[in-house]
């Protein structure tokens, strides 16, 4: 399989500056689908790269969501993800270790797993940095350089709270 980006890139894609629009509160209210709550936003980073974030819940299940940040593959209509946060509602086996991870845990894009033909983030480590959706958010401002407007909270659910 081709690799579509080496470890490097991805950890520069991650890393990129990616602005929040001003309404950015509006476009993440997570609406109902099929026995889960969702939501997708595009956001283009500061040199340039189409990024969508992809927010999943189940409306059975608080253990069970999703936050994911992707690239958007150019020329194409793909997406790749470089980072997933997923709740503990399920194991995860990373494949070339032969090692199961339970509980939260957070996907991370990475060269090997592509070159093996695997999808792009089925590496996975456990993680006791969050322990619901909305930490689950604040890991993701966190580690993938979100950046609210000036003078706005980066606090997804903030709203939700009055």
């Amino acid at each position: 399989m081709t690799v579509i980006h080496t470890d490097e890139k991805i950890n520069a894609l991650i890393k990129e500056r990616k602005p929040l629009p001003a309404n950015w509160r509006d476009l993440t209210r997570l609406k109902p689908k099929h026995g889960h709550d969702e939501r997708d936003l595009d956001l283009t980073g500061v040199a340039g790269n189409k990024f969508r974030i992809i927010l999943r819940k189940s409306q059975r299940n608080p253990l069970d969501f999703s936050v994911i940040l992707a690239v958007h593959i150019p020329k194409s209509n793909q997406l790749f993800r470089l980072r997933r946060y997923n709740g503990r509602s399920h194991p995860h086996t990373n494949r070339i270790e032969k090692e199961t991870v339970r509980g939260f845990h957070i996907h991370t894009a990475t060269e090997r797993y592509q070159e093996r033909g695997e999808n792009e983030d089925d590496y996975a480590e456990s993680t006791d940095r969050y322990g619901d959706f909305p930490g689950a958010w604040d890991c993701l401002v966190s580690d993938a350089n979100l950046v609210a407007p000036s003078g706005a909270q980066s606090d997804i659910f903030a709203q939700e709270a009055k």
